[in-house]
């Protein structure tokens, strides 16, 4: 099982920042929501920290769990942790060179996000109510 620790952030439009997959990596071109796989003995927000500062280049100040599953691929079973990212500091930007796009929730539907990523659009839309 490998876990993957990802981070839902907002700006001041109430869109949703996401990150679409590079060249080479499994699923390449399909959007999802910015993170990684968790380290050997890291802890889900210490994850989530160190994988946002490296892709994002910010700091994540305060976050909470929003949703976790798992999911099956055919060759490997994931868990999805993601976090609604309350506070940070810095201005989110494509460190290592993926496209990013801010979308509003109801576009998640129609952007190509990552089918293992589509279970998290239903727990977006209440956390933002």
């Amino acid at each position: 099982m490998i876990h993957v620790v990802a981070g839902a952030l907002f700006d001041e439009q109430g869109r949703v920042l996401i990150a679409q997959r590079p060249p080479g990596k499994h699923m390449a071109g399909g959007w999802e929501f910015p993170g990684g796989k968790l380290e050997a003995g890291e802890s889900p927000l210490a994850g989530l920290q160190r994988e946002l500062r490296e892709e994002l280049g910010i700091e994540v100040l305060e976050a909470a769990p929003l949703i976790a599953y798992e999911h099956g691929y055919s060759d490997r079973r994931v868990l999805l942790d993601l976090w609604l990212v309350s506070r940070f500091t810095g201005q989110p930007r494509s460190v290592e060179g993926q496209p990013l796009q801010w979308v509003s929730i109801e576009e998640l539907e129609t952007v190509g996000l990552l089918e293992a990523d589509r279970p998290m659009i239903p727990a977006l839309r209440a956390a933002r109510r």
